[in-house]
């Protein structure tokens, strides 16, 4: 018996970031919204109903008084609560569909092969993300990726008319769509892109799909003819599996403001290691090096310039913070100089494996079995009462050079002290 044709679901929530912030704000729920990004520098996220008077990327000590003349309300980011929020809409959808692929924080392909009902299975999804978590969706439906992204796009744009669902697995709808639809925005089509293509005649997704892709190919690359076989109706990517573990894992951040002293940059430098061994842990992995690295600001000509980086060997391969976090502080002494005016701290995690993957010798030290009770009290005691509840004495819970957030909400997920109040 012949397999059915692949059917894809793309989920995607909409304006997500100011979408979170409405949840616990339901006096915002018709109120227009932007996000920033970190630093309070400048505009990342933004609700349908700001759109037309904020633009991405436009910096926010510009734009103050547009927010205050159309009462939009600005927000810092707070990705501690977006995160969470992530995680809660994903395990929504994925209980109510075959197989999930997580594309991004707020986007994710599903496998609906096989299924009736595609339609109505969409319209369940978006009620039931919206009933638990108060996020709302909008959901294309497609024979491939490509196809699926523009049938969200669809989905979004015309919202009334469509629910908030298109499926367009059926040609001729599919074809209607792709007539209506600009070139510019097919997924993965950017702008010098889109006016190569204009220059060849080709302005509808319609024209794409119908161009010769051996031509495609030649002129620009494999991916653009792929575009336009999946535009087509032909499949050329399919679900992708989850992420396999990471091979490095980073934390980093810009300071609030310039840091002069080495004090806080340890304290900076501690927080970050403590942050990326809870990345480490849950992908369950060991590091053997830790790399650290500071930096000034790169774009001020009337500042001296430094960065500098070390990497620091651990003794064992291990998850353990407090290990980590010492040798990520050593390193640090060893780089810094007075004298300059530092923007940045980073903390890599290297040389990472599964535990038992290290084959050392058989007299080769090991990570303590107490070590690792520890770091599980620790993970168990953060998990509940929200993160930082435990942490090395060195990691302040309110850094003075923490990213400037004044206009942060509360963390009403990841909290305990900042849970949702309803009176």
């Amino acid at each position: 018996m012949q397999s059915p044709d692949p059917i894809f679901a793309l989920i995607d929530c909409n304006s997500f970031y100011a979408s979170c912030e409405r949840v616990f704000r339901p006096d915002l729920a018709r109120v227009p919204v932007v996000v920033l990004s970190n630093n309070d520098g400048c505009v990342i996220a933004r609700s349908a109903d700001s759109k037309p008077f904020v633009k991405m990327g436009q910096p926010y000590f510009q734009i103050r008084e547009v927010l205050r003349q159309h009462g939009i309300v600005a927000f810092s980011s707070n990705y501690a609560l977006y995160g969470d929020m992530s995680e809660r809409v994903m395990s929504v959808i994925e209980s109510l569909v075959p197989a999930l692929e997580v594309y991004s924080i707020d986007e994710a392909f599903a496998d609906l092969t096989g299924i009736a009902d595609r339609e109505g299975l969409g319209r369940r999804i978006r009620a039931e993300v919206l009933l638990r978590t108060g996020i709302p969706t909008g959901v294309g439906i497609a024979g491939t990726k490509t196809l699926a992204k523009l049938a969200n796009h669809a989905a979004k744009r015309w919202q009334r008319q469509t629910g908030g669902v298109v499926d367009i697995t059926d040609p001729e709808r599919r074809d209607k769509l792709l007539r209506a639809i600009e070139v510019g925005e097919v997924w993965g089509i950017g702008r010098r892109m889109q006016a190569h293509l204009q220059g060849m005649n080709i302005r509808t997704a319609w024209e794409l799909a119908t161009a010769d892709p051996r031509l495609l190919r030649d002129r620009f690359s494999v991916v653009i003819e792929r575009t336009a076989r999946e535009l087509a109706g032909t499949p050329c990517m399919e679900l992708e599996p989850p992420d396999p573990p990471r091979q490095e894992i980073c934390c980093s951040r810009m300071f609030g403001h310039r840091l002069h002293e080495l004090a806080p940059i340890r304290e900076a430098v501690a927080t970050y290691a403590a942050r990326a061994c809870e990345k480490l842990r849950r992908q369950e992995s060991l590091a053997k090096q830790v790399r650290v690295s500071i930096r000034t600001g790169m774009f001020n000509p009337n500042q001296p310039r430094y960065a500098n980086g070390v990497l620091v060997d651990l003794p064992y391969p291990t998850d353990d913070t407090r290990l980590i976090t010492r040798a990520a502080v050593d390193g640090l002494a060893r780089i810094f100089r007075e004298g300059y005016a530092y923007s940045k701290a980073e903390i890599l995690l290297v040389d990472l494996r599964k535990r038992g993957e290290f084959t050392d010798d058989l007299f080769a030290v090991q990570q303590p079995a107490a070590s690792e009770r520890v770091m599980q009290v620790l993970d168990e005691i953060n998990g509940k009462w929200g993160r930082g509840t435990l942490r090395p004495a060195g990691v302040p819970l309110t850094p003075e050079w923490g990213m400037r957030r004044e206009l942060m909400s509360r963390s009403y997920t990841t909290r305990i002290d900042q849970l949702w109040k309803v009176r």
